[in-house]
C-alpha cells in the first residue's frame, strides 16, 4: 500500500500547498488510517493559512479538520473498525483523563486537532486516534439523499454549533439572533430553530440570508444596511411584534470576524447569553461591564464532544437540518484555487474537497 496515499503540505503559511506522496499504513495500537471521502475547508483552515494563526505541530503540514471517509487499517484493538464509514471527530479527547471523564472533553489537555496537532485531511488518507469515531449508517445516507462525503462539514460546521445551542440552553419560546450565516452559522440557524427558537439571522451577504429564510431563519437582517444600535433595535421590534421576550436573547457569534463580534457584543440585553463560536485574530475592544450590566453571560465554544457527534449526525439523516444547499464540492488537487476563492469570499457554500 506504500506510495498509495497523498497529501497537500503547508510548506509555509500562504505559499502553493505541495502535493506529496506519504504512507500511513501502519497504524499504533488505538489509531486506524481513513481513506478520505470528502475533508471541508474551514474558516480556522485560513487562519492558519493566511492570518498567521500558530498550529502546534511543526511545518510542513497537511491542513483539515472535517472529514469523512472509510476505515482501511486499523491498529491492534481497533480490527473491528475496518471497512466502516465514519465521520472524525474534529477535536480527538483522550477519553481517559479526569477531565474526560467528568465530561469536560472539550478542554482535555491531551486532546488532538487534525490539521493543527496532527497531520490533517487535505489528502486520500488520515491516520487518526480511533478514540471517538462515529460510524454512519450507509442506508440511511443513502435515504437522505446524501453521500458520505456530503456530510465531512457535520465534524465541525454542525457539531459545534450543536454544542453551542445545547450549551446555551436554547428551548421553545427562545430569541436567537445568529451573526454570521457562513459554514458554521447556516446551521446554527437550523439547530436553534430545530430546538424551538425563533431565529433571526445576520449576515453581510444576502445571498446566504435568501437561502436561509427557507431553513430556520424568521428574519434576516443585512448587516451592510442595519448596524449597531439599530440593529439591537430592529431585533427589539421583531420580538415586540411577534410577542417574544425583550430579555433572554441567545446571541450566536458565527462570523469569526471583529465587525461580527462588536454587532454581537451590541446586542447584549438583560439576562443574554452570548455564545462566541467564531475565531479571529483581531481584538475587540468593548466595556466588559456590560456583562455585569445586563446580568448577561458570555459562553466559549470550543469543538464538540465526540459523543454528541451521534446526536447531531442524527440531525442530518433525518432531515432536519439541510447541508446540501450550503455546500460545494471540489476536487483535492484544485485545493490552492479554493483557498484562494474562499479567502477571497467567492465560495456559494462550504468547500469540500474529495481525492477522487
Amino acid at each position: 500500500m506504500k506510495n498509495e496515499a497523498f497529501r497537500y503540505m503547508m510548506i509555509e503559511p500562504g505559499q502553493t500547498m505541495v502535493r506529496e506522496e506519504f504512507d500511513p499504513f501502519s497504524p499504533a495500537p488505538g489509531e486506524v488510517v481513513v481513506e478520505v471521502a470528502g475533508c471541508g475547508v474551514c474558516h480556522t483552515d485560513l487562519g492558519y493559512f493566511y492570518d498567521g494563526v500558530r498550529t502546534t505541530h511543526p511545518l510542513p503540514l497537511a491542513l483539515g479538520h472535517e472529514v469523512s471517509g472509510h476505515v482501511v487499517v486499523a491498529g491492534d484493538g481497533d480490527q473491528d473498525w475496518v471497512g466502516k464509514p465514519v465521520l472524525v471527530p474534529s477535536v480527538v479527547p483522550c477519553g481517559v483523563c479526569d477531565l474526560c471523564k467528568r465530561g469536560k472533553e472539550t478542554i482535555c489537555r491531551e486532546q488532538v486537532m487534525p490539521g493543527y496537532d496532527i497531520q490533517g485531511g487535505f489528502g486520500s488518507h488520515i491516520k487518526i486516534p480511533s478514540f471517538g469515531l462515529c460510524e454512519v449508517d450507509e442506508k440511511r445516507l443513502a435515504a437522505a439523499g446524501l453521500e458520505l462525503a456530503d456530510i465531512s462539514v457535520v465534524a465541525d460546521a454542525v457539531t459545534t454549533p450543536y454544542q453551542a445551542v445545547l450549551q446555551a440552553e436554547v428551548a421553545p419560546g427562545s430569541l436567537a439572533v445568529v451573526i454570521g450565516t457562513g459554514g458554521i452559522g447556516c446551521n446554527c440557524v437550523q439547530i436553534a430553530n430545530h430546538f424551538g427558537a425563533t431565529v433571526v439571522a445576520v449576515d453581510v451577504d444576502t445571498q446566504k440570508l435568501a437561502r436561509l429564510a427557507d431553513h430556520g431563519a424568521a428574519l434576516t437582517l443585512d448587516a451592510n444596511e442595519v448596524q449597531g444600535r439599530d440593529l439591537k433595535k430592529a431585533v427589539a421590534s421583531f420580538a415586540k411584534e411577534q410577542g417574544l421576550p425583550a430579555t433572554e436573547w441567545i446571541i450566536f457569534e458565527c462570523s469569526g470576524t471583529i465587525q461580527g463580534q462588536a454587532s454581537a457584543y451590541g446586542c447584549l440585553v438583560h439576562g443574554a447569553t452570548l455564545c462566541v463560536v467564531g475565531f479571529t485574530m483581531d481584538k475587540a475592544e468593548l466595556r466588559l461591564s456590560n456583562l455585569m450590566a445586563y446580568h448577561a453571560r458570555a459562553l466559549g465554544n470550543w469543538g464538540c464532544p465526540p459523543r454528541l457527534y451521534p446526536a447531531a449526525l442524527d440531525l442530518v439523516l433525518d432531515q432536519k437540518i439541510a447541508v446540501k444547499p450550503f455546500i460545494e464540492h471540489h476536487p483535492m488537487d484544485d485545493i490552492n484555487q479554493v483557498f484562494e476563492a474562499v479567502h477571497a469570499q467567492k465560495n456559494q457554500g462550504r468547500p469540500i474537497l474529495h481525492p477522487t
